[in-house]
């Protein structure tokens, strides 16, 4: 009895013409991530892609654990690929799903036949299938409302296939499939999240992290590193940036008034993440900011910030709070990580009492105050390569 992984791809299905194209990225994605694991064939049929490992020895467990984790599956299970002979579908039902069977109260069967020429219709096929395994589990009884076990029964081209229950998957679109964008990552609950919502909507992601020594210290490099590692168990390898950012800091405070001085440094960071975005051929900026959250995350504060920028800045957590931002954060793992007290740059020079309310013509007039431009140019010149990957 041959073991596969059945994918129900989810929203691909709405791309009409284009859903191909959607699937092979999809398909790369998935063996890039079980690459590790052994080798995997392939094939694709009525929303549904079949992963068939090359090798008995291949461990699907893991497997699916790496399948849970990639953008672009809405359900998974694992299935036997049998004959299409009615007897050996009968006895695989018993036989393979015994373990889930034998402790269950109830079930129920559900067939899909989307080879037309199988000769029992799917009526059929649940109501022999559903004898066969009272035979064999008399224990059992029928509840079609809400079984402890749902045996699926599919009859495909080439295969039948069995299996129980669906696991959930990510959801999502594939990885590279809506282009690239680069994300500013502090060592903060907030960046994780943001770029793990865009990476969900088919986003590649290119990282940036401003680094302030001897202000901020390697332990806080290295929690972002451990930080974008979970984050690249669902988005795949991120390529992060790490820049320089002491020289212009220290400009900034001895010249800019202290209320703004968290204003101006965000449009300073903005000005560095979109030289490195169009040198990643990255085509938006993505942040953790949520409006309110912090008084440098104000609506004028935002206006202020945006006027720098020439791409679109994406801020998939603008309307969330704090509560619904820490829950995705301890769904992908990163939340313990985030709380470690390494300090990063934005939070070293955080003023007293800052401006909620800036306007643009202020915070202009104030960057007049030293000439930045040459600064932001070697700071992303100067910025630090690390391959990020899952581990």
């Amino acid at each position: 009895m041959k073991e596969v992984i059945l994918i129900k791809n989810g929203e691909l299905a709405l791309k009409g013409l284009n859903r191909r194209t959607f699937e092979d990225i999809l398909i790369k994605n998935m063996k890039h991530r079980l690459s590790s694991l052994g080798k995997f064939d392939f094939s694709v049929a009525q929303s549904t892609i079949v992963a068939s490992p090359a090798d008995d020895s291949i461990d699907l467990d893991e497997a699916c654990e790496k399948i849970a984790k990639v953008f672009g599956i809405a359900a998974f299970s694992r299935a036997a690929a049998v004959e299409k002979d009615f007897n050996v579908i009968l006895d695989a039902c018993v036989k393979y799903l015994e373990d889930e069977l034998s402790c269950a109260k109830t079930f129920k069967v559900e067939a899909k036949r989307s080879d037309k020429k199988f000769p029992l219709q799917s009526p059929e096929i649940c109501r022999e299938t559903g004898g066969r395994i009272l035979e064999a589990f008399p224990h059992l009884t029928v509840d079609v409302h809400s079984p402890d076990v749902v045996v699926n029964v599919e009859i495909r081209d080439e295969y039948a296939y069995i299996h129980g229950r669906q696991i959930k998957g990510s959801g999502g679109m594939p990885v590279g499939s809506s282009g690239k964008a680069c994300l500013l990552i502090s060592g903060g609950i907030d960046s994780p999240v943001a770029g793990y919502m865009m990476a969900k909507r088919g986003l590649e992601l290119t990282a940036v992290h401003f680094a302030s020594p001897p202000y901020t210290s390697e332990r806080a490099e290295q929690k972002v590193h451990s930080l974008l590692g979970k984050v690249s168990e669902y988005s795949g390898k991120i390529g992060l940036w790490v820049v320089p950012f002491t020289g212009i800091q220290e400009k900034i405070k001895d010249n800019c008034p202290e209320e703004i001085f968290t204003v101006i440094m965000r449009r300073m960071m903005m000005r560095v993440a979109q030289i490195i975005a169009l040198r990643e051929k990255a085509g938006a900026l993505i942040t953790g900011e949520s409006v309110g959250q912090v008084a440098s995350q104000t609506l004028y504060a935002m206006i202020c910030t945006d006027n720098v920028c020439d791409m679109p800045v994406f801020r998939p957590l603008i309307g969330m709070d704090k509560d619904e931002v820490i829950a995705i954060s301890r769904k992908i793992d990163t939340f313990d990580i985030s709380v470690l007290p390494y300090e990063d740059c934005c939070t070293v020079f955080t003023p007293k009492h800052p401006r909620t309310r800036p306007t643009l013509d202020y915070v202009e007039r104030a960057e007049e105050a030293f000439d930045y431009a040459p600064m932001i140019a070697e700071a992303a010149q100067n910025a630090r390569f690390v391959n990020i990957s899952a581990r």
